[in-house]
């Protein structure tokens, strides 16, 4: 069965391929770049990336995000955790699954609890987008989506390319409603595991160490993990600090209040944080992801204002990760806490927060062009 869908799968995404005039992926659905100390491998289905290969500290090859290794998996998972993937046209939640334009309320699908998560249930991360042009080392997507698709107004039209140089991963995403305003936020949600659930010892996340030296504030959550309107400055040592000096992910995990930390009405501990940060440039380091086990270090470097970081609390354990991972000998279970998502994007729900000051960041058309761009530098920590 899996087989026979993997085959509907590779023709789906080869004839889409095929309408642009394009290459096929290989036979395993998959687009294969490569450049100088790094190979990825994307699929049509939500622009996504399935695989990043760099090396470790010992020269050995990691695949260093979440994915499946039969690509045709990611449109029938159920539980759809938006895998390296774009979702779109608004990331993230919306409140109560509402938001007014020029005094119209619109209501989307209440996919969170009360809210909207990604645009909802038919958001951009469930569909095959166009692939348009490939090379040896970039792939271009692109994706028509309707007027009210996702109960929001006016159709919008939006590529993402990603694109390999030594060892940098660049994306580019630009979008454009021609004839109406409407709310437009993207993001890359990649899920990062630096240390490939090879270490024998420690599978979760814990132990991987982040720095945001412009991170200072934080959108203060309720138990939906919605922010409330109350944008916090961070004190040193604070469970959000990661902004004074490098730190440990787990290193608050003592803490009073780290329970709790992320919403789930007191179940989520550890992350689903969106951080704000302070004036910087696109050559900036904006966060940096480091292990020392594998020794990796990923820098990344964004246009964007703010960052959500979620350290999958809400894994179940019952989750395989890729042949391409994990030791020998043991399970191949991704565990609770195994993971991170990255997401760097504006500040989540400012259409519903005038008083942030973002709409003119997160509304635009008609004609207005929406640009988000971002790149990961993937070193050695001993490199420093």
């Amino acid at each position: 069965m899996m087989k026979y869908s993997l085959c509907l799968f590779v023709a789906a995404a080869s004839a889409a391929a095929v309408r642009g005039g394009v290459p096929a992926p290989g036979p395993d659905g998959r687009y294969t770049l490569e450049a100088p100390g790094i190979r990825a491998q994307f699929i049509p289905y939500a622009a996504t990336l399935t695989n990043l290969f760099v090396k470790d500290k010992n020269g050995v090859e990691r695949d260093i995000v979440l994915g499946y290794d039969n690509a045709s998996f990611y449109p029938v998972d159920p539980g759809h955790p938006v895998y390296n993937a774009v979702p779109g046209r608004y990331a993230n939640r919306i409140g109560n699954a509402t938001f007014k334009i020029d005094n119209v309320t619109y209501n989307t699908v209440a996919n969170d609890g009360p809210n909207t998560l990604h645009s909802g249930p038919n958001n951009w991360s469930f569909r095959v987008w166009n692939v348009t042009e490939v090379t040896k080392n970039s792939i271009t997507y692109s994706i028509y989506d309707p007027a009210n698709s996702t109960n929001m107004p006016g159709h919008v039209e939006a590529t993402v390319t990603y694109s390999l140089s030594k060892n940098k991963w660049n994306i580019v995403m630009d979008a454009i409603s021609p004839d109406t305003k409407t709310p437009i936020m993207l993001t890359q949600h990649t899920y990062f595991q630096l240390d490939a659930f090879a270490n024998p010892d420690n599978r979760t996340i814990w132990n991987h160490t982040m720095h945001m030296p412009k991170a200072r504030r934080v959108m203060e959550v309720d138990g939906n993990a919605l922010p409330t309107g109350v944008i916090a400055n961070i004190s040193k040592g604070a469970i959000d600090d990661f902004w004074s000096k490098p730190r440990k992910l787990g290193f608050a995990s003592e803490q009073p209040g780290f329970q709790g930390h992320c919403g789930g009405d007191g179940a989520c501990h550890g992350y689903n944080t969106n951080w704000a940060f302070d004036k910087k440039s696109t050559k900036d380091i904006a966060a940096t992801l480091s292990s020392e086990w594998s020794g990796i270090k990923a820098d990344l470097r964004t246009n964007q204002e703010a960052i959500v970081l979620y350290t999958c609390n809400w894994n179940d354990g019952k989750t395989e990760f890729k042949s391409t991972q994990g030791v020998k000998g043991q399970d191949k279970f991704i565990p609770r806490d195994g993971c991170i998502a990255i997401e760097a994007q504006d500040y989540v729900d400012g259409i519903n927060h005038p008083e942030w000051g973002r709409l003119d960041k997160q509304l635009f058309g008609p004609g207005q062009k929406y640009h988000w761009e971002s790149s990961w530098t993937f070193g050695l920590i001993d490199e420093d």
